[in-house]
């Protein structure tokens, strides 16, 4: 694979930083508790379509992603208020990569992806002890696309398809935090979304997390998220899977 330009980036809503620079008085006047989650992203990708030439897939691989990566910077932040809680995670794609084609109808395939994904949701603690946290999550996952999907010309004359959208699926999902010893712990959360033949939408993420103090927080994981929706008759599907690294400040 000839991977030509990888830009990853995930940030915070400016609301986020609204809540970030108001924090600590809103958590002395009203008990609300906050975390600001900073992450690395290095992942594996792969984005298809159907288009007018047939089924096209372009795949960025985890290596390429490493050695080829320019930037990457992922942002989360929750505020909690006794059982009620509420999550927002933003991310922003721009990728550029080639790969081959299989036989010599093309030479090969050039794909461009801009995609934007935000996610929020209003969580429920269910369950609370000294070791095992429970949340119940429901809210939305917004995905943006412009993808462009360029087949080279080989034994045909090649061409190129355009998808562009938005849209909001809703989703819900679990989320559970456990004890393993003083200062180590672990969070288990998946979500799923969309509901229908046309839009489904899911996740999962596992992360062991270090205690540095008590409002830092270092933590080591892997993520994977996936997206298939109708873009005007074309199908369209993109993956996201790989380690994640990052720090959480409690406020």
């Amino acid at each position: 694979m000839n991977s030509r330009r990888n830009f990853n980036i995930w940030t915070l809503p400016v609301s986020t930083a609204a809540l970030l620079a108001a924090g600590p008085a809103l958590s002395q006047q009203n008990d609300w508790k906050f975390a600001a989650s900073i992450y690395l992203f290095a992942p594996e990708t792969t984005v298809g379509a159907t288009t007018p030439l047939g089924p096209v897939e372009g795949k960025l691989s985890f290596s390429d992603a490493i050695s080829n990566l320019d930037f990457a910077f992922m942002g989360a932040f929750e505020a909690r208020n006794g059982r009620w809680g509420f999550i927002a995670d933003y991310m922003l794609n721009d990728l550029s990569f080639g790969n081959s084609t299989p036989g010599p109808a093309f030479s090969g395939l050039n794909t461009s992806l801009k995609t934007q994904i935000l996610s929020g949701y209003a969580a429920y603690r269910v369950s609370e002890t000294p070791d095992v946290q429970v949340d119940l999550a429901a809210g939305f996952r917004w995905f943006d696309t412009k993808s462009t999907f360029t087949l080279l010309p080989g034994g045909l004359p090649g061409g190129t398809t355009t998808l562009e959208d938005n849209w909001v699926d809703p989703v819900v999902g679990a989320r559970i935090g456990f004890t393993i010893s003083e200062r180590w712990s672990g969070t288990v959360f998946a979500d799923y979304g969309g509901f229908s033949s046309t839009s489904e939408t899911w996740q999962a993420l596992l992360t062991a997390n270090y205690a540095l103090s008590d409002r830092w927080d270092l933590r080591i994981g892997y993520r994977y998220l996936s997206v298939d929706h109708d873009i005007n008759g074309n199908d369209f599907s993109f993956k996201q899977s790989g380690p994640i690294f990052g720090a959480t400040y409690r406020f």
